[in-house]
Formats: C-alpha cells, sequence, structure tokens
C-alpha cells in the first residue's frame, strides 16, 4: 500500500474511523497488559490494564496518543479501518 502516513494524512483516518475500537493483549515473565484503543473525536485514545510480579503492582491507565503512538498505531492497523478513496 502506497499510503504515507504524513500528520495530514493521519489526521484525516482519525477522523474517518471515529468509533473505531480494538485491543491488544500481551503476557509475558512476569507481565501481562491488554491495551483498549479507541478512536473518538479525531484522536486516539489508550487504556492499557495490566499486572507485573510485583504483589501491587496492578495498572490501569488512559491517555491520549501522542503524534508517535498514532503512526505506528495507524500503520499497525491499516487493514483494519477505513481508508477514504481518492
Amino acid at each position: 500500500m502506497g499510503l504515507r502516513l504524513t500528520k495530514a494524512v493521519r489526521q484525516q483516518l482519525l477522523d474517518d474511523n471515529d468509533g473505531f475500537t480494538t485491543s491488544t493483549y500481551y503476557e509475558g515473565k512476569n507481565f501481562r497488559e491488554q491495551r483498549d484503543y479507541s478512536i473518538e473525536g479525531g484522536e486516539l485514545h489508550i487504556r492499557a490494564r495490566g499486572k507485573t510480579s510485583w504483589a501491587d503492582s496492578r495498572f490501569d491507565d488512559e491517555w491520549v496518543a501522542d503524534e508517535e503512538e498514532t503512526h505506528h498505531f495507524l500503520y499497525r492497523h491499516l487493514h483494519e479501518i477505513q481508508i477514504p478513496k481518492e
């Protein structure tokens, strides 16, 4: 696919895919994490939940993705989202 993920293209993809959600899950030795991604209002929202091997190590964090996180997310999920026809 020859789509360059410039800042303008990333914003267009976010705007065109409002309401899109997906999740990822990672489990390794002493660590597990589920990330929920949602596109709302032209922004990528991320919620990370999980735990490490420490007794009090549960976490549940939410944030709006920065430019780099948004770029990586869109690159990894281009096959799942709607791409506008030129």
